[in-house]
């Protein structure tokens, strides 16, 4: 399949009134698309998007720029399923001009999306990601000199009842039906299943003995609402002095904090060094993380490089033994004195705000928090272009004052006010804001002559 680029728009000759759909179109899409297009933004996914598409053979596809911009729908919209990116798309006027649909193109199916991701590697969704913090880095919302680092938990599109065990591939029902007819229960139902399932001893689901058929790179985890179930971990690397998000990982949720910042901070040194604000062994930036972050290996590994640690210490009875590791001991204590001064509380009190805000806007409102993608790097491509809407939100509240389409509807509001003047009579005043403008109308109502 050769690769579709997006050309000029040029309406028919001959259209019909009912084949002419209009859109007043909306604000915040309007203006998204303007900086969009003033950047560039369609010849460079198809420059990245060629090597992918054969030169000259069978029809061009949809342009790539499409593609991404469902997606973007789907951070501002919180919409999680593809189908539900493809029905919200036609039921929108304002959503077709947004993806530069011509007035007889429909919208992409959502099985385009899955062959679209499925086509295009990780590499690509990453480069779109970049572009879009070199937008935050032109616009000055990337400073690079304190990062925070935190993570959460994704839950898998998969069941935990449906896990089967590595060595064999018994499930958990087959294991509970063949430990019944060990203890003597030739023909076990549900409750003997259910009772016996409650009382055997040393119950526990490991990830090392048990997998999900249907989602191999989900792991069983406990989410942030205490249930246990098979789930991924989401990582940032935030710049703490804007909010962007120079960093999203995608782990799986059996790797602790300690294993998987290396990585993490990794991607982050790459991105900041693609907006040339890499810090460097001379210059080292701030690293705020949470005690889950803390170990001597970590700070053996920051100390003296390009990042400066300032991770919470948990506390811990007795003395520390450091076995003649002086290096270890010089990083740690490096880092406790640095969690001391007044600089660090600030920057802890950041940190709390500005990450945790992150997942709250990409997972629960931008509808990430539950996955409908399979397998860790299916599910990553989508979650980086998540994070890049929301990257392109401080962009709109820095031009528009909000982030999101919803903000728009919120800035507008209207307050009656009542007031009675000596002679009895009343007069009512509306006062209507919309986008920074305030209007006030006021209303005299005479008094009653017979009152």
């Amino acid at each position: 399949m050769a690769l579709g680029r997006q050309k000029g728009r040029q309406s028919d000759l001959l259209v019909t009134w009912a084949e002419m759909p209009r859109s007043p179109g909306h604000a915040f899409y309007d203006r998204l698309q303007a900086e969009l297009l003033s950047a560039g933004f369609d010849g460079f996914v198809e420059g990245q998007c060629a090597p992918y598409y054969a030169a000259r053979q069978g029809r061009p596809s949809l342009p790539p720029g499409r593609y991404f911009r469902m997606l973007l729908v789907g951070y501002f919209e919180g919409i999680d399923s593809e189908r539900g990116l493809e029905w919200r798309c036609a039921d929108s006027l304002s959503l077709r001009e947004f993806l530069r649909l011509g007035e007889r193109e429909a919208v992409p199916d959502h099985s385009w999306l899955s062959r679209t991701r499925a086509r295009l590697p990780l590499e690509v969704h990453d480069a779109v990601f970049t572009w879009v913090l070199q937008r935050l880095a032109e616009h000055g919302l990337i400073k690079g000199e304190r990062i925070g680092v935190d993570a959460s938990t994704m839950e898998a599109n998969a069941a935990l009842r449906a896990i089967v065990r590595r060595d064999g591939g018994e499930s958990y029902r087959e294991m509970l039906v063949r430990m019944a007819k060990e203890s003597g229960i030739e023909t076990p139902t549900t409750e003997d299943l259910i009772r016996l399932d409650r009382k055997r001893k040393g119950k526990t689901l490991s990830n090392a003995e048990w997998e999900s058929p249907t989602d191999p790179d989900a792991r069983i985890a406990k989410l942030k609402d205490g249930r246990t179930h098979l789930a991924y971990k989401p990582e940032h690397a935030l710049d703490l002095d804007t909010g962007a998000v120079v960093a999203a990982e995608m782990h799986s949720a059996d790797r602790g904090d300690t294993a998987t910042l290396p990585d993490t901070l990794a991607r982050a040194t790459r991105h900041l060094a693609a907006v040339e604000a890499a810090p460097s062994a001379e210059a080292p930036a701030e690293m705020v993380a949470d005690k889950g972050y803390h170990s001597r290996g970590v700070l053996k590994t920051l100390d003296d490089g390009p990042w400066k640690s300032r991770i919470a210490e948990p506390k811990r009875d007795g003395f520390s033994r450091w076995h003649g590791d002086d290096a270890a001991r010089r990083a740690v204590v490096n880092n406790r004195t640095r969690l001391l001064s007044g600089v660090a509380h600030v920057a802890f009190k950041l940190r709390a705000e500005v990450v945790e805000r992150s997942f709250a806007l990409i997972l629960d409102r931008g509808g990430m928090r539950r996955a409908w993608l399979r397998g860790r790097e299916n599910l990553h491509k989508r979650y980086l272009i998540h994070v890049a809407g929301y990257n392109l939100g401080l962009i709109m509240r820095l031009l528009t004052g909000v982030g999101t389409p919803r903000g728009f509807q919120a800035r507008i509001s209207a307050s009656l006010i009542a007031i009675t003047t000596p002679d009895a009579g009343l007069v009512v005043i509306l006062i209507v804001v919309a986008d920074d403008q305030t209007a006030a109308v006021a209303i005299s109502i005479a008094p009653d002559p017979f009152g």
